[in-house]
């Protein structure tokens, strides 16, 4: 009987000894039961969740949810329209009164409850997941849902703490979050936690394809006990999320998504004083040494390119790898892609599921067809894609231009392009050679080469031999156009949080005339008495010698490019000196003398740029009577006034000074087996445009922190009392500061802000002018996404120590990068 059971079963195409020789998997299908139930118990008609109850709103359109793997309709659910909106912003502002002023404690203890409860349907979660998105269940299952539960455990602690860890700041109020489809559940809680942590009430809009796991996770908040309208979702379209964005009682918006929706979204909030923090698309370098273990990058090449089939914004689509090794590399991929497996979502056997929407699949084919018309090579295995369903085949291209459309755009597929290098250089060039600065991960066994190169990435996280790691603990963001702002780790925080001094406050709207803003003629010659400006000599009266100051820019005075000046009157009308009148080829000088110093000056020793600021700090003191006497005549102040300014500027270089060396970063703590460090990098050149109240001590508020930090400088001082200012150049050149660092141009504060503004090679921009200015800034930093801090309009305080200084400036002067470095030589992680 033994010996008949075990011949059937060696006859059998599936026996274990043809099992052990293919190591082929069969079906080990997740039970969907339990999901289907839920779906089941809402009729699958699920409404809007506002204020913890169900809403259906009569005579409202609806979308039909399916699974990608398999067309099956799951559900519908509602578009909202306006009164939607109204209806969730209403009950999120109401419920912010009473959880804003709760006890970090009380906060704390409910973001414990959602943590636990998550776990309590952890499994549910992660098959509504992969059900609505298509993406395999043991990733669903073993990486998404298990982020989400640590985020609400991890920010229940900064809840907790903090009246201690966040002192000077307060929450912003109520928070407008529109996530994307790819990671429906995980994004959406990179934005939730650190909102209700630091007091904030939410209004999520999932993205049209994905809307069934938060409407799920809203339903298990209200189960945990959070309080009504805390968190509240609502579904509709593109224009629907808009309509939350621009919404006048929403302070905030939070957004992860396409670089082209950025765009819009910076340009419709402009000018509203909405705090706004931008998550968007990345090409992310996957750098390959020939000192790589090239097995382990392959495996981490099916990790970046593959995970989620491509639909991942840190996704390392290009690969660049040195060319001694490139050869080898794509054979090694060439081998792999025949064994990955690709099928339904909830077979927790297979390495790839499917692709969210036709829509985007045809997008990715049209992608890898240019590029085989362009006479790339394509690789690809069309074995392993079922008949049914959104399915498209892990691709890798080589022989492909740097140029090519495959290279330069974010493609949003499992497609991998191929891109050798010679020389360590070389492959930082490639790897930044392009609009985006997400992510990026350096595959070397030389740790110095690869801290090297990851420094020298422009990129917001870094990851040495791995890629698309997170934790709540380290926050997450990029560069240029991936967008500002981070999620997790305290630095995601103060993307929710405003500082205590400030009011909160709703600009009123100004029109703006886009095409004609900072349209200026310069000024003609005046009708001043010319005894004004004379003297007199040995009995004889003289005009007196003129006083006019150029531009400064590279280090040294330059004459204006139009030939233009303009004067500086007293209070009592009298001309003290006569300024140049900068225009759109000075601004380009000066941005060109930035980036040509930036460099140098990034890479300076902390304790070296603060040695330097200390020195200006020194001889501006030497100065003290006669910049105040200066100033005095300028404003019509008192001399006392005019020397307490001086003082008081005297005293805020020491305090920049002493933070050139103390605010480098620190190491985070997460789940990795190694080191995750943060780095608190430059943003880059910085343009300043500066009010006119405290002409002196606001101009030396704003440069100190930017270069101090390792910024490099375009700042237009007072337009109305400049004087002071141009006369520090000769502080800076006294100082030691290297030419390029500060560059000083003077003219009408709008004509320039549009150039500044407009500048594609300015990576930030703070401006303090009118309200008009503030929301041109805005509106016009769109087109590369630079960062901004504007005024719209209002006044502050610079001699005060909370309004003119503190960690608001440099949250502005520094971006944050977080390197990951693995172990694992010594002790198996």
């Amino acid at each position: 009987m033994a010996a008949s059971s075990a011949s059937q079963v060696n006859s059998s195409s599936n026996s274990v000894a043809d099992i052990f020789e293919s190591m082929d998997y069969g079906p080990n299908p997740e039970a969907p039961s339990a999901a289907q139930a839920w779906l089941e118990s809402h009729n699958r008609k699920l409404g809007h969740f506002i204020n913890n109850k169900w809403v259906h709103p009569e005579g409202r359109k609806v979308y039909v949810t399916k699974a990608p793997s398999t067309g099956e309709t799951l559900a519908t659910t509602v578009q909202g329209e306006e009164e939607d909106v109204e209806l969730a912003v209403g009950a999120a502002r109401k419920a912010y009164d009473s959880w804003s002023k709760m006890p970090g404690h009380v906060r704390a203890r409910h973001l414990y409850s959602v943590a636990r409860h998550i776990q309590k349907h952890q499994r549910l979660l992660s098959v509504i997941e992969s059900l609505d998105n298509g993406k395999p269940i043991r990733e669903s299952r073993d990486a998404d849902t298990p982020l989400v539960v640590r985020h609400f455990y991890h920010h229940a602690g900064w809840a907790e703490l903090m009246d201690t860890e966040m002192t000077g700041w307060k929450s912003v109020g109520v928070v407008g979050a529109i996530v994307p489809w790819n990671f429906p559940l995980m994004l959406l809680t990179w934005k939730v936690c650190p909102a209700l942590a630091m007091g904030n009430t939410i209004i999520l809009k999932p993205a049209t394809f994905t809307r069934l796991s938060a409407l799920l996770l809203a339903q298990i908040c209200a189960e945990a006990g959070l309080p009504p309208g805390v968190f509240n979702v609502v579904t509709g379209g593109g224009a629907f999320g808009s309509k939350l964005a621009t919404h006048g009682d929403v302070d905030k918006v939070a957004f992860t998504g396409s670089t082209e929706v950025g765009q819009i979204l910076r340009r419709a909030t402009a000018g509203t004083g909405k705090k706004l923090s931008l998550e968007l698309g990345g090409k992310s370098p996957f750098v390959v040494f020939d000192s790589a273990d090239l097995d382990s990058a392959v495996e981490g090449i099916v990790d970046a390119i593959w995970f989620n089939q491509g639909q991942v914004c840190s996704a390392g689509s290009r690969l660049i790898v040195q060319e001694t090794v490139a050869p080898a590399l794509v054979d090694k991929l060439r081998d792999r892609i025949l064994n990955l497996r690709l099928g339904d979502s909830l077979d927790k056997s297979v390495d790839m599921g499917a692709i969210v929407d036709p829509s985007q699949k045809k997008t990715v084919e049209q992608y890898v067809e240019e590029a085989r018309s362009e006479g790339a090579e394509i690789i690809q295995n069309w074995d392993c894609v079922p008949k049914q369903g959104c399915y498209y085949p892990p691709t890798v291209i080589n022989n492909v231009q740097t140029s090519s459309r495959v290279v330069m755009e974010e493609i949003f597929g499992p497609v991998l392009v191929v891109l050798p290098f010679r020389t360590a250089k070389e492959a930082v060039a490639l790897g930044n050679n392009t609009n985006y600065g997400l992510a990026a991960s350096v595959w070397t066994e030389k740790v110095s080469l690869g801290l090297e190169v990851a420094l020298s990435m422009k990129a917001g996280a870094v990851w040495i031999n791995g890629h698309n790691m997170f934790d709540a603990a380290a926050g997450f963001g990029g560069y240029r156009h991936s967008g500002y702002g981070r999620d997790g780790g305290k630095e995601g925080l103060y993307e929710y949080v405003m500082p205590s001094w400030s009011k909160k406050y709703r600009p009123t709207p100004v029109d703006v005339d886009m095409k004609v803003f900072g349209n200026y003629v310069p000024a003609v010659p005046s009708v001043a008495d010319p005894k004004s400006s004379q003297i007199v000599v040995a009995g004889h009266q003289l005009p007196s010698i003129d006083r006019t100051y150029k531009l400064y820019y590279g280090g040294a005075q330059k004459r204006p490019d139009g030939m233009y000046s303009r004067q500086v009157l007293s209070p009592s009308g009298e001309v003290m000196a006569v300024v140049s009148d900068a225009n759109r080829k000075d601004v380009r000088n000066a941005v060109e003398a930035a980036h040509k110093a930036a460099p140098g000056w990034g890479k300076r020793a902390a304790h070296n740029r603060a040695q330097i600021v200390y020195y200006m700090a020194e001889n501006l003191e030497l100065r003290r009577e006669e910049v105040a006497k200066e100033i005095a005549q300028m404003t019509g102040h008192t001399l006392e006034y005019a020397q307490l300014e001086v003082d008081l500027s005297i005293q805020r270089l020491f305090y920049w000074g002493a933070y050139a060396d103390k605010y480098g970063g620190t190491v985070q703590e997460t789940l990795l087996y190694g080191a995750t460090v943060k780095i608190h990098e430059p943003v880059g050149v910085v343009a300043i445009a500066c009010p006119d109240q405290y002409p002196l001590l606001a101009f030396v508020s704003l440069f100190a922190p930017a270069v101090i930090r390792g910024n490099t400088v375009l700042i237009l001082p007072s337009e109305k009392y400049p004087l002071s200012a141009m006369g520090f150049y000769q502080v800076f050149d006294t100082s030691d500061l290297p030419g390029g660092v500060v560059n000083i141009l003077t003219g009408n504060r709008e004509h320039l802000t549009k150039y500044l503004a407009e500048h594609q090679d300015i990576q930030a921009m703070w401006y303090f002018g009118s309200a008009e200015g503030s929301t041109f800034v805005e509106w016009t930093s769109a087109a590369n996404l630079k960062r901004t801090w504007v005024n719209y309009g209002s006044d502050r305080d610079w001699s005060d120590r909370q309004q003119g200084q503190g960690e608001e400036f440099l949250y502005h002067a520094t971006q944050v990068k977080n390197i990951w470095i693995p172990m694992g030589d010594i002790y198996a992680n």
